[in-house]
């Protein structure tokens, strides 16, 4: 080459590079810096608490998406999109729609219980309690709000206990007639979305969880143990009661039966960032990671019970129970 023109070439050359340079410095972190948790409603408080101690002191970024149990499932079987964890309101959702294509295992972490969330100014507000809350609510003009069965656990957690109410309380028909207050309207895609209507008095009542209204500092029922869906003792009553909800095609259908709340997460096979994912599984499960989940109300496990196979060092500490697939 023509050292003359080599002079420019090698120029223009070293002007690129250091405009790469330059280039990479400027934009977003790499992808390794970010990690990406698809949750439940009801764990977008107790998650994001966890995220923000993980991730402190790092260049970490969070991005966290919060929707019902089964349309963040679809998310990955559907939308193809897929996060570094997934926690669940319900860890069935693993077993009946993620595994195995998106999962081979996944880790029930966290219990929970029904409750009826209302506000000081609900009608009978003053005088509802455990014992006349069925009657209260299946009264005309008492509007009771709750989640999509098809999108949310606690949707369908909430047809459950109108089911087990009915056969508790020896009441034949109470289940229709507690549906009919709470009419398509106020039907919402997840349980943590009735809170604005709840506040804003448009709805009496919202079926909840009791994190959630302790979390959000409201009144609320409690319901009796052997319909509130809480021991693991009750699990033969509570599966005494059934629904359906859509499955992974319109034409599918999934039976669910009751039985006591679990939250559960996995780290998908493909996460992008399945290391991070690792991590953070591990930290939820630590001691630390229970004490943050306490502070925002949510009830760990003494051990995780881990179900599946591949299950993933970090995420497997061996005080945690692990039962095969």
């Amino acid at each position: 080459m023509n050292p003359k023109r080599a002079l420019p070439f090698l120029a223009a050359i070293v002007a690129l590079a250091t405009l790469s340079a330059c280039t990479k410095h400027d934009v977003a972190p790499p992808a390794d810096d970010t990690i990406v948790v698809f949750n439940a409603g009801s764990l977008a408080r107790p998650l994001r608490a966890a995220l923000d101690s993980f991730t402190a002191g790092t260049n970490i970024k969070i991005e966290q998406e919060n929707a019902g149990s089964i349309e963040t499932a679809r998310k990955l079987t559907e939308l193809h999109r897929i996060p570094d964890l997934v926690g669940s309101a319900d860890y069935q959702i693993f077993p009946k729609y993620l595994m195995p294509g998106q999962t081979s295992w996944y880790a029930r972490f966290a219990r929970n219980r029904m409750v009826l969330m209302y506000t000081p100014k609900s009608k009978s507000a003053s005088t509802i309690d455990s014992l006349n809350w069925y009657k209260v609510l299946e009264t005309k003009g008492v509007q009771t709000g709750r989640a999509d069965p098809a999108l949310d656990p606690n949707g369908y957690r909430s047809l459950v206990v109108m089911r087990l109410a009915e056969l508790y309380y020896k009441q034949k028909g109470l289940t229709d007639r507690l549906i009919a207050n709470s009419s398509a309207h106020i039907v919402r895609p997840k349980e943590v979305d009735l809170m604005g209507l709840l506040q804003a008095g448009e709805i009496d009542y919202a079926w909840s969880y009791e994190s959630v209204a302790q979390a959000a500092k409201l009144p609320y029922v409690t319901l009796p143990r052997a319909i509130d869906l809480s021991e693991a003792a009750d699990s033969a009553l509570y599966a005494l009661a059934t629904v359906r909800i859509p499955g992974n095609t319109p034409a599918d259908t999934v039976e669910l039966k009751g039985e006591p709340i679990l939250y559960g997460f996995t780290v998908p096979r493909d996460a992008p960032h399945k290391v991070l994912g690792e991590k953070f599984a591990a930290f939820l499960i630590s001691d630390a990671g229970k004490r943050i989940l306490a502070r925002e109300h949510l009830d760990a496990l003494p051990a995780p019970i881990f179900v599946g196979d591949s299950i993933p060092i970090l995420t497997a500490p061996r005080s945690a129970g692990v039962q095969s697939h």
